[in-house]
């Protein structure tokens, strides 16, 4: 059966795109609106519950910074990349990244993260084939302390690489393993810190490539008393048998919004980058909308 790649592509891009309008979009008739988190009570009667509430809402900004935080979360991440190639094309993923934490004890959690990539990569060069479907899935585990130690938030596991792809040109057609850790400080708006990891192939296709690759990720973000953090952070790529660095900057806002009550992060980016393989893309935009789903005010706190 042949497959429509363009439109295979196109379809997920829509995809990706009706879900961030149904989510941002109120239903007909509704007078409800997505607004900024906000702290309205002007009672004294309430202002007790006032500030409970910008108490949990400024946790909860904290906890979407927090790649291990105590918070259930389902992030879309929709990037594209130019200037691809002879022929200045374009790719498109959407990033789809359960993260789900694990309560092990009462000092302990584990934090599971994955990463699912839906791909539509044009033709690096006129007249090739486009290709569309999934990538290689990434899954994350991380041990972490539910207390700061130190004043650091910390987590340590393993990372595994599955060849997931639909199409040998969106994947590496290897198993991979690694360690991955997590590090960062939140303090005065600030957060701050690296998140790291290594991939080795250990099976997989015997003609296809050896991964043996470390991604790098040191960020820094700032958040305001309106719920809005400005970030910038690299996340960037080493291929250590072919000695290549792939290393994108990207700066990004996000703001915090309440829908009928759903707590959700939007968030726009633009990245540059740096430094890349001949032929690899120059710059690039991002969207992502992450649905949050916090437990309670007690488990909000617990990081």
């Amino acid at each position: 059966m042949k497959i429509n790649l363009s439109r295979l592509g196109l379809t997920a891009l829509g995809l990706a795109t009706s879900l961030a309008l149904a989510i941002s979009t109120p239903a007909q008739g509704s007078s409800d609106k997505s607004q900024p988190l906000s702290i309205a009570p002007t009672t004294a009667d309430d202002s007790s519950k006032a500030d409970d509430e910008a108490a949990r809402e400024a946790e909860l900004v904290k906890q979407t910074l927090n790649p291990v935080a105590s918070l259930i979360s389902v992030p879309i991440q929709n990037n594209w990349d130019f200037g691809i190639g002879p022929a200045h094309a374009f790719k498109y993923t959407a990033n789809v990244q359960p993260v789900i934490p694990i309560s092990l004890s009462d000092d302990w959690n584990l934090i599971s993260r994955t990463i699912v990539p839906v791909i539509y990569a044009q033709s690096p060069v006129k007249g090739g084939e486009d290709h569309a479907g999934l990538g290689d899935i990434t899954q994350s585990f991380f041990f972490s302390p539910k207390q700061p130690v130190g004043g650091w938030i910390m987590g340590a596991g393993p990372v595994f690489l599955l060849p997931g792809a639909t199409q040998e040109a969106l994947g590496s057609g290897k198993w991979g393993a690694g360690p991955t850790a997590v590090l960062l400080q939140q303090k005065n708006g600030f957060t701050y810190g690296i998140l790291a990891n290594q991939i080795w192939s250990f099976a997989g296709q015997e003609d296809r490539a050896t991964v043996n690759a470390a991604f790098v990720q040191p960020f820094l973000s700032y958040s305001t008393k309106t719920y809005t953090s400005f970030g910038v952070n690299t996340e960037s790529t080493r291929n250590w048998e072919t000695d290549q660095w792939s290393v994108p900057m990207n700066f990004t806002i996000t703001q915090l919004l309440k829908i009928k009550g759903q707590p959700i992060s939007i968030q726009l980016g633009y990245r540059y980058y740096v430094d890349g393989p001949d032929g690899g893309p120059k710059w690039g935009l991002r969207f992502a909308v992450t649905l949050l789903f916090p437990k309670n005010v007690e488990a909000e706190k617990s990081l």
